[in-house]
């Protein structure tokens, strides 16, 4: 009995705690029901964020545009190529979804992939669920998906993603710059990819929703959705017409010359827009074959030697101490045991400033900028802008250097040693003889445009700086300028830059290079060519800088590309202003002389003082240059195509550059010109029947072959 009672009093305290626990439990779950919060915890946020997931909408990088329009550099879709290697994968043996025959699948791949059958095996030999075919199989092509697509091989996929595409490869590189994925970013590098970065990148967006258990969304759960931002589409002032002639001046001096680097540029010389700009060596920013991250426009600072003569001249006659027919002596000046000596050594005794500058003097520069003084010579070269910044839309840019002290440091500075100034700074300096003084900004940028809604949100502009000198300083330094180039003094330093089609002028300059052991590197090629011109003359619409590091060859193979330059931009642009003072009396407008009787037309022209040079014995006109609508002055020569098969080769003697291309484009033949000056000998001879197998080789050489005025070094001693 006494066992018994024990037995039921236990199992009495026993059901007492169980109802007491389960009291417990109830409670909390009440007070779970009606609270967010448990023990610090937001608990339907947590059970939230447990069935959530995030989906990244990634943001399409904006487009480089040339201001014509074409793209420079875009987004396009490329593709990783991947193996699914498990077997498992497979549950129809007629459709396998793995790599069945790896050896057969590698060898195929290899020619697709540009990688060798032995290194797709190792990759295809791993135990893993899927592998990818790196490196040949990483950002391929559309183009070159769907041809591996077509192979049908069993167990080969794809992942889709983006890359950077330049659509003309090496052009315009350092302008444009570069972008590279990092992860699975797309990152600017360089040029205006690096610099307007967060403006080309965009904004990525996401999807977030409820997921089950295997990752699909939950039907009928909300779906929260932030928009990507598109990245900013930029147009740059690059006109791709200009671009182009300027990479193709400078690849064919590649050809022909040996140099360390050349870099060109061609700006609108009335707004600052930078029109052109190449470089060789360059890059391919498709390849990232880059060997110098400097860009030659804003990160080279050298000694620009005398086409800083251009700007120590015009600041002496701001100052009232240039006087234009006042005789110095050339050739040396002492400055105590110092002295400075013209490129020539010798110079060309008792001559006026002006012959000074034609003549590229740096002993009339010397004299100006000692009497000018440190002060006033520092002021006016700041005034132009160098040892600033120009503040152009590129990255990296360099002040260059303007800090002479001593007395042959200021004598030097005058004529471009001792200081040091970037490609940028020249062409921003030259602005002033565009607008009658007045210093303007160069840029890069023509607008910014966001292409989710069309809006422009920044357009480049002529921005006016300061007025650095007075028109009629301007009006002078034209005239040395003009004189420097076409004048008829065989002695003028930029005579070999003369061209046939429109009035180019400027000033060359040789600086010698500083030596790593101090002093200046010796050696006639040993320096930096350079020649900051402008054109047309009379109201000058185009400034071009070229500088070149080591050329070696004489200072008219820098003109070369300067003139295809020049005279590329006058026939695309219709520049009309020849070099000869245009007389109205002498200026005769072209009129449409196609599908005009042959002998009609000659005898139309008999008397119009132009010189016909007919194309065929045919009776009608079929083409002719220049065309309908182009001016020409008395003198110049008209070429007209007849309907005829029968060509014969006229005497080309004295004939110009342009007017044996013009003969040759007309008459359809291959042509070949060397050397300077007109055409003095040609390989076939006048009378001679062509075909189109036909090749001329003309040779042009100058009058005043004999006169050197190459300025080879331009030495302080």
């Amino acid at each position: 009995m006494r066992k018994k009672n024990n037995t039921i009093r236990i199992s009495y305290y026993g059901i007492l705690c169980i109802v007491l626990l389960f009291g417990i439990i109830i409670v909390k779950m009440t007070y779970v029901s009606y609270s967010t919060i448990v023990d610090g915890v937001d608990i339907k946020a947590k059970a939230a964020n447990r069935n959530s997931a995030v989906t990244k909408i990634t943001a399409s990088r904006g487009t480089i545009y040339s201001v014509n329009g074409e793209a420079l550099a875009k987004d396009v879709n490329s593709y990783t190529v991947v193996a699914f290697l498990d077997e498992g994968r497979t549950t129809n043996e007629k459709k396998p979804r793995h790599v069945v025959d790896k050896e057969y699948t590698a060898n195929v791949l290899s020619e697709y992939l540009n990688m060798s059958p032995e290194n797709i095996l190792k990759l295809l030999n791993q135990k893993l669920y899927q592998v990818e075919l790196g490196p040949g199989g990483r950002d391929i092509s559309e183009k070159r998906k769907i041809e591996i697509e077509s192979l049908d091989l069993p167990g080969i996929g794809f992942i889709k993603s983006t890359k950077r595409y330049y659509p003309y490869g090496d052009f315009a590189s350092y302008i444009i710059g570069y972008a590279k994925k990092y992860d699975s970013k797309i990152v600017g590098e360089l040029g205006v990819e690096g610099y307007f970065n967060n403006e080309l990148r965009g904004k990525d967006g996401t999807i977030t929703y409820q997921q089950d258990a295997y990752g699909y969304q939950i039907a009928d759960t909300p779906v929260i959705t932030d928009d990507a931002e598109s990245g900013k589409d930029i147009y740059l002032t690059i006109d791709s017409n200009i671009q182009m002639y300027l990479e193709n001046a400078i690849n064919d001096m590649a050809q022909e010359n040996t140099f360390e680097w050349i870099t060109v540029t061609v700006a609108n010389a009335k707004t600052g827009a930078i029109l052109g700009s190449a470089t060789t060596p360059s890059y391919d920013p498709n390849k990232l074959n880059i060997t110098n991250y400097n860009n030659p426009l804003v990160s080279y600072s050298y000694e620009p030697g005398s086409t800083m003569k251009i700007f120590s001249f015009m600041a002496a006659m701001e100052e009232g101490i240039y006087k234009p027919d006042e005789l110095f002596l050339s050739g040396t000046k002492m400055l105590g045991k110092d002295k400075v000596t013209d490129w020539n050594k010798t110079g060309w005794g008792n001559i006026t400033f002006d012959k000074g500058f034609t003549y590229s003097s740096n002993v009339a520069a010397a004299e100006l900028g000692l009497e000018l003084g440190k002060d006033k010579l520092i002021e006016y070269y700041k005034r132009f802008g160098f040892g600033s910044k120009t503040g152009i839309e590129m990255a990296d840019e360099y002040s260059g250097i303007i800090n002479p002290k001593y007395e042959l440091e200021i004598a030097n500075a005058a004529f471009g040693q001792g200081i040091t100034t970037t490609p940028i700074q020249n062409i921003q300096a030259l602005t002033t003889l565009a607008n009658n003084g007045m210093l303007i900004k160069p840029y890069i940028v023509d607008k910014v445009i966001d292409p989710d809604t069309g809006e422009t949100i920044y357009e480049g502009k002529r921005t006016e700086i300061e007025q650095v000198v007075n028109p009629e300083t301007v009006d002078k330094m034209l005239e040395l300028m003009n004189e420097t180039v076409n004048g008829e003094d065989a002695a003028a330093t930029g005579y070999v830059y003369r061209t046939a089609s429109t009035a180019l002028i400027g000033k060359t300059g040789t600086a010698q290079i500083v030596s790593s052991s101090g002093g200046y590197q010796t050696g006639n090629y040993n320096n930096i060519r350079s020649f900051a011109g402008l054109f047309p003359y009379k109201d000058p619409e185009y400034i071009v800088y070229i500088s070149v590091k080591k050329l070696q060859a004489s200072s008219r193979a820098l003109a070369k590309p300067v003139k295809s330059i020049v005279e590329s931009i006058a026939k695309y642009k219709n520049l009309d202003q020849l070099i000869v003072e245009q007389d109205e009396s002498k200026i005769i407008k072209i009129e449409n002389y196609i599908n005009s009787y042959t002998d009609e037309t000659l005898s139309k022209l008999e008397n119009s003082g132009l010189e016909v040079v007919k194309i065929g014995v045919g009776s009608r006109i079929i083409d002719q240059f220049p065309q309908k609508g182009s001016t020409m002055i008395k003198g110049n020569k008209l070429f007209l195509l007849t309907n005829s098969t029968e060509i014969f080769m006229p005497s080309m003697e004295n004939w110009t550059t342009s007017e044996v291309g013009n003969y040759c484009n007309l008459a359809g033949i291959n042509y070949n010109i060397s050397g300077y000056g007109r055409v003095r000998t040609q390989s076939i001879p006048a009378g001679t029947e062509l075909d189109l197998t036909s090749i001329l080789d003309v040779t042009l050489t100058r009058k005043e072959e004999e006169v050197t005025t190459d300025e080879e070094t331009e030495q302080t001693e």
